[in-house]
C-alpha cells in the first residue's frame, strides 16, 4: 500500500542571500543532526521538489528554521507560497516570552501562509544545557506566550527532548483548546534501556491529551546509519499512544537529507507502517495534516 498523496508536515527552506541562519553557516562545528557543511547553500522550492521527485507531494508546511530574524524569514516564506506550489503554509517564530510577544504575533498574523509558531523548547541534552531552552516550561512568559496562541487559534509546534515531556505534558493541560503538533515524535535519542523507557512514558501522557499531534519525522537525525527496521518500534509506539488520526508524516528536509534521500526515506516509513497491520496510509500522508495546518489540496 502507497499514500494516494503526500503533504510533507515538516520541512525547510532557505535563501542564504536573503535570510541569515547562524546555527547553519557556523564552520567546522559539528551538530546532533550532523555535519552542516553539505546544506550551507540555497535550499528553494525548485530544489525541495527535484528532491521529492515523483511523490505525489500536493502541500507542504514550512517550520521555522533558527532564523537570525524570525519575521524576516517569516515573510519571505510567505512569499514563496505565493510564487511557488509549495510550500503551502509556514509554521513562524516568535518569542513568546518576550515583552512585545503580542506585537510580533500581530505582524506575523499578517501573514495568510502563517498557521502556527514553533519556539523550541529542547533540541539535545549538551544544547538545551548552554542555550537555557529549558527553562521554557517553567517561564510564566512562555505560558502567557501559549495563551496568546490559543486566543489567536494559531497552532504550536513542539520541539523537545525526552526528559521535558512530562513537565509539558502537564503545563498544556492548562491549555485546552491549544492545538499542538510534536516535532520529530519527541526526539528519541536513546536507543535502549532506562532513555527509551522514558521516551515512551512521554509519549503515552503527550497522548492523553487529543488535542497533542505526533509528526512522523526527523528519526535521521538520531541514527545517522539507519535501516528501515530501525525505526519500526518507535513508530509502533507512536501509533498505539496518538491512534493514525493524530499521527502526519514530515520529511525534516533538507537537514534529514544529509543521511538519506526523500524517496528511500518515504519507502522507509511506508515499510514500517505497511509492517504494522492495517494502517491508513492517506490519514498518515495527507488527511490529519491537511485537517490541522488547513489545507485545501
Amino acid at each position: 500500500m502507497t499514500p494516494a498523496r503526500i503533504i510533507d508536515s515538516h520541512h525547510h527552506l532557505w535563501d542564504l542571500s536573503k535570510v541569515h541562519y547562524p546555527w547553519l553557516m557556523q564552520r567546522g562545528v559539528k551538530r546532533f543532526f550532523g555535519d552542516p557543511t553539505p546544506i550551507q547553500r540555497n535550499y528553494l522550492s525548485a530544489d525541495f521538489k527535484s528532491d521529492h521527485g515523483k511523490l505525489k507531494v500536493v502541500n507542504s508546511v514550512h517550520i521555522q528554521v533558527g532564523a537570525e530574524n524570525g519575521l524576516n524569514e517569516a515573510q519571505w516564506v510567505d512569499a514563496q507560497t505565493r510564487s511557488n506550489s509549495l510550500p503551502s503554509a509556514q509554521v513562524s517564530f516568535c518569542d513568546l516570552t518576550a515583552l512585545d510577544a503580542t506585537e510580533q504575533l500581530d505582524q506575523l498574523s499578517m501573514l495568510t501562509s502563517l498557521r502556527g509558531i514553533r519556539q523550541i523548547v529542547g533540541r539535545s541534552p549538551s544544547e538545551d544545557a548552554q542555550t537555557g531552552t529549558d527553562g521554557l516550561i517553567a517561564s510564566p512568559a512562555f505560558g502567557n506566550g501559549l495563551s496568546l496562541l490559543q486566543a489567536r487559534k494559531l497552532s504550536f509546534d513542539l520541539q523537545l527532548i525526552p526528559e521535558q515531556m512530562l513537565r509539558m505534558a502537564c503545563l498544556l493541560e492548562g491549555y485546552p483548546s491549544l492545538s499542538v503538533s510534536l516535532c520529530h515524535m519527541g526526539s528519541p535519542w536513546y536507543q535502549s534501556g532506562a532513555g527509551l523507557a522514558t521516551w515512551k512514558a512521554g509519549i503515552q501522557e503527550l497522548a492523553k491529551n487529543p488535542n497533542i499531534h505526533c509528526k512522523l519525522s526527523g528519526l535521521v537525525m538520531f541514527n545517522h546509519g539507519w535501516r528501515p527496521e530501525d525505526f519500526k518500534p518507535y513508530i509502533e509506539h507512536v501509533l498505539e499512544s496518538f491512534g493514525e488520526g493524530r499521527v502526519m508524516f514530515g520529511s525534516n528536509f533538507p537537514v534529514d537529507g544529509l543521511h538519506t534521500g526523500y524517496e528511500q526515506l518515504v519507502d522507509a516509513y511506508i515499510q514500517c507502517i505497511n509492517e504494522l497491520g492495517k494502517v491508513n496510509l492517506d490519514a498518515i500522508f495527507h488527511d490529519n495534516a491537511a485537517a490541522f495546518y488547513r489545507l485545501t489540496r
